[in-house]
């Protein structure tokens, strides 16, 4: 009998005998990999594609794109297989390749989804699933595809047949007891890309022992078996579930709000996406009557036609410049705008109560601290607050929201990784009772316990209340947070992305955190780095003495250099959505050096430009080949 590696042998050699064609394009990208036109693990790849039947359906199509010569494009879409992270799979759109979001990697990903929750459940019947989709280009095709993948699982899907947000799709899991959900979105990533978000029975994105279980029946999904859409809706395996989930979510996220003034002007920007399903009645449900959808963003379009750079990211000040100008011709008070799948917000305002006058952005960061201290202001005043009662924030997310909460004398829960998926382990964890808020740097934010995952549209709302308060006062919202910087001390943070794409950019992105690991930077901003705290390994290091310590915490890639003055640091971990690394850099003033504004203003800008300066070049001489 011949060994197992010999049969596989004859099992090629007979594929290759039947399909020419597949033997000539083998060929012709091992000769494009010796003359470096595209790259090994490309290859490796593009052989699996090729040869194996999982991917048979794709063949004709590669062998066209090898007999083009198409090999930039090849080799981009086959360089690596595409992450199943712990929120799911994202990246660009491509009708082929195994680093590329289309029915393949989409289908292996719903599949292997399903295989888990049947497998996790044991023979549990009346196994479900939640799903809903956001403007992009595919988003409802990925829906059908992903809902017939779970049908022919024996997963009945309860559908958001129309945009809505990512809130609701996490509200929709909770209220229909669902084993999991799927969100397809690719968030405010650029117009060619596209993702599933996958969630658990808690409403959640998948968390431990869920996530790694999930990822290995994904990355060994071998067949994917699918119902068709329409015989799944008629089978009664697929139901519209939209009215119904909207009516409710609706009352639950309404009782977040606080009573107060209603009298303000609010222009609010969907840009381009879901958004205007769940802001605008949720506003008005809260008493708002002058809420105006900004008209050059509210057309549901995945080409984000007119934001700058077709990148709808409330994070980006620049998308605020037209929105600004009109604003100043309406008289609006404030400016909202949420991303294409409406978790995330942003803010504008005018500087001072004169709305034709000068005005603002606030980042991720200012809104957190301004809405933290908002919610906490009104439930002390309720009475409803106890040194039990706890707000969550990450590890990157601005020191400021512990001191405000630490002054209502609420604990801060602050010692988490990257991602709202941790606040929501937090809520579950320490009970939802006595939860009051979470919130992240990028712009993300909670109250209620209603979902697990951050709401646009709740924040959007309690940004509302907040500034009609403001209004009735007569304070202008750069003022309130003026307050809180002399209260607790000036704190100002920038974020440096340093984009990586690509088979180098992954191995420039490896070698500049092993760097940031193993030879930190003595320096930045001509002040020493006191400590390097290293998440993934779980230690403290002193710089001056080179004594290592335990570090307690989390796990994950994830560095901080804290730096010799108290309250700067500068954080540093790779994306886990796009191909970047990431630096969040953080510095602060006490409380009595920041009486004056403008003159804390103007050090800590001088000194976050010095920061920014040195780790870039830091990053700079480190990204290289050895």
């Amino acid at each position: 009998m011949l060994p197992v590696e010999d049969l596989y042998q004859l099992e090629f050699e007979d594929f290759m005998n039947v399909h020419p064609s597949v033997q000539a394009a083998i060929s012709a990208i091992e000769t494009a990999a010796q003359e470096s036109k595209i790259s090994q693990t490309a290859v490796e790849n593009l052989r699996v594609w090729l040869t194996e039947d999982r991917y048979s359906q794709y063949r004709d199509e590669v062998i066209a794109h090898i007999e083009a010569g198409k090999w930039q494009k090849l080799d981009d879409v086959f360089w690596t297989i595409i992450p199943f992270g712990t929120g799911g799979r994202r990246g660009r759109m491509y009708p082929i390749g195994s680093n590329a979001i289309n029915d393949r990697t989409i289908g292996e990903s719903a599949q292997g989804l399903a295989d888990y929750v049947v497998a996790f459940h044991g023979g549990k019947k009346d196994l479900s699933c939640a799903i809903a989709y956001d403007t992009r280009h595919q988003s409802r095709h990925f829906t059908e595809l992903c809902a017939g993948i779970m049908a022919a699982a024996g997963i009945k899907v309860y559908l958001l047949d129309d945009y809505r947000a990512t809130p609701q799709l996490s509200f929709a899991v909770r209220y229909k007891n669902c084993d999991c959900g799927i969100m397809v979105t690719a968030s405010h990533n650029p117009p060619s890309d596209n993702a599933v978000k996958v969630y658990w029975s808690s409403g959640a994105q998948v968390l431990p022992p869920h996530d790694k279980a999930i990822i290995e029946k994904v990355m060994t999904c071998q067949q994917i078996r699918s119902m068709p859409f329409d015989e799944a809706v008629a089978a009664g395996m697929v139901e519209v579930v939209t009215d119904e989930i909207d009516a409710a979510y609706f009352d639950a996220a309404g009782k977040c709000g606080f009573d107060g003034p209603r009298d303000v002007k609010v222009l609010y920007s969907p840009l381009h996406g879901v958004g205007t399903a769940a802001v605008v009645p949720l506003a008005i449900r809260d008493g708002f009557k002058d809420i105006e959808v900004y008209g050059p963003h509210a057309e549901p379009n995945g080409d984000f036609p007119n934001v700058p750079g077709h990148v709808s990211n409330p994070e980006n000040a620049v998308i605020f410049e037209e929105p600004i100008k009109y604003a100043k011709t309406i008289g609006a008070n404030m400016i909202l705008a949420t991303d294409p799948d409406c978790d995330r917000i942003g803010v504008a305002a005018p500087k001072t109560t004169d709305t034709s006058g000068e005005w603002r952005t606030f980042n991720g960061n200012e809104i957190g601290a301004i809405l933290g201290e908002y919610i906490l202001s009104k439930r002390k005043a309720a009475g409803t607050l106890s040194p039990q009662h706890y707000i969550i924030k990450t590890l990157v997310t601005t020191e400021l929201c512990r001191r405000i909460a630490e002054s209502y004398g609420v604990r801060c829960v602050g010692d988490l990784l990257v991602g709202f998926k941790h606040i929501a382990a937090v809520i579950d964890a320490e009970g939802p009772d006595l939860f009051v808020y979470g919130t992240e740097e990028s712009h993300g934010y909670l109250v209620g316990q209603y979902c697990r995952d951050k709401d646009g549209a709740v924040a959007s709302m309690l940004m509302c209340e907040l500034a009609a308060e403001l209004k009735a006062k007569g304070i202008s919202m750069d003022e309130y947070l003026g307050d809180l910087q002399r209260r607790h001390g000036y704190h100002r943070e920038t974020l440096i992305s340093l984009v990586m794409e690509g088979s180098e950019g992954m191995a420039a992105m490896q070698r500049l955190m092993k760097a940031f690991r193993t030879s930190p930077p003595a320096s930045l901003a001509g002040i020493q780095v006191a400590k390097v705290r290293d998440y993934s390994a779980a230690t403290i290091t002193d710089t001056a003495t080179g004594k290592v310590g335990h570090l307690a915490g989390p796990s994950g890639d994830l560095i901080i250099l804290d730096l010799a003055d108290e309250g700067n640091y500068v954080a540093v971990r790779p994306s886990g959505t796009e191909p970047k690394i990431k630096l969040y850099v953080f510095t602060r003033l006490a409380p009595d050096q920041s009486a004056d504004l403008e003159k804390a203003e103007s050090v800590l800008g001088a000194r976050l430009q010095a920061l920014e300066q040195d780790a870039r070049d830091y990053a700079r001489l480190n990204v290289k080949p050895s």
